[in-house]
């Protein structure tokens, strides 16, 4: 995402519009070429940056969209591309948790301007734990991606004597330095066999999160995951949410009597990017997004999910849910 940055040419001043329902990193390739985060709350039921929030943060000093299809569902991407295409500004997928996915039939990663994807160790595929990879469908940006990613270097392709003066040159990208982000030669064989289990992986993923989806539906105050229509969700994480109201018990006294009595272990993905010190630091204010402070602070929970679980694993994972759910509810 840092090389989709400079490639795109973010500068002091830019603003760009993302979701705070994100890993910190989202904003950090911001942030770390002087251009400045601006927040759109999400949608209640996918998760995912609300297009007409977007909408209303478009100013004259906006230069791009970065959109995070959050647990393995895409944005709903025609929308996005509408208000990209009518204020002139760049699109960046965010697809670390969306390898495989599709919207309408598309690939995550094939609709922006820019797909940048992560092969971390918890992703849907690895390269040995680390490394990533950028897919563009604009020609101009190839070479800028190349230099970028590899400390500015340029081969040189047009000399019949390829020594001479030398084998590269070395030249800034638009007044960019580049960084040496290249992964070596065995994380690259690892993932082209990832690449190639990717859509088994993602069936059984599928498989899980929609028997996880079977078994708890029904339960008051407990809402599964929702799969839009237009979406092929291959579930990199399964968002429990607890509606307190309904269920008259909290989402951490829910998750307390899971974790403690049931033994479903839950994580909470994502605290509101501007509620870190380093946000907050800068200026930002709390309450910028607040449907995706409910959803961190109030509703949300992931449980276990991967490839591997079995059915006694969904099995007790439902009625850990279950359980609680009887426990806790009034």
């Amino acid at each position: 995402m840092h090389v989709a940055a400079q490639a795109m040419g973010l500068r002091p001043g830019d603003e760009v519009i993302v979701t705070p329902n994100t890993f910190v990193a989202t904003s950090l390739v911001i942030l770390k070429e002087g251009a400045t985060p601006v927040y759109a709350d999400i949608d209640p039921k996918t998760f995912n940056i609300d297009p007409k929030e977007v909408e209303k943060k478009v100013t004259g000093r906006t230069k791009a969209i970065f959109v995070v299809h959050y647990g393995g569902q895409m944005v709903d991407m025609d929308p996005i591309m509408e208000i990209a295409r009518k204020h002139n500004l760049l699109v960046l997928e965010d697809c670390a948790h969306a390898p495989g996915a599709e919207y309408k039939g598309r690939k995550a990663g094939s609709i922006g301007d820019f797909g940048c994807f992560s092969f971390h160790s918890l992703k849907n595929i690895t390269t040995l734990g680390e490394g990533g990879m950028i897919t563009t469908n604009n020609d101009d940006y190839v070479e800028k991606i190349t230099m970028l990613r590899c400390m500015n270097n340029k081969d040189w392709t047009n000399q019949s004597e390829y020594w001479l003066p030398s084998h590269f040159d070395n030249d800034t990208v638009d007044g960019k330095w580049g960084s040496n982000y290249r992964m070596n030669e065995c994380q690259a064989g690892v993932g082209i066999a990832q690449l190639d289990k990717l859509e088994m992986l993602n069936e059984r993923r599928i498989y899980n999160g929609r028997y996880i989806t079977e078994g708890i539906s029904g339960i008051r105050g407990v809402t599964p995951v929702y799969e839009d229509p237009n979406c092929k969700h291959i579930y990199h994480l399964y968002t429990v949410c607890i509606e307190e109201k309904e269920l008259g018990a909290s989402r951490d006294d829910f998750m307390r009597v899971m974790t403690r009595e049931e033994g479903i272990q839950g994580i909470l993905h994502y605290q509101p990017t501007y509620d870190f010190t380093s946000l907050k630091r800068m200026g930002y204010p709390a309450h910028i997004c607040p449907k995706a402070e409910e959803f961190f602070y109030r509703r949300e929970f992931n449980i276990p999910m991967h490839p591997r679980l079995t059915k006694d694993d969904l099995d007790a994972i439902v009625a850990g849910i279950r359980n609680t759910a009887k426990k806790v509810g009034k």
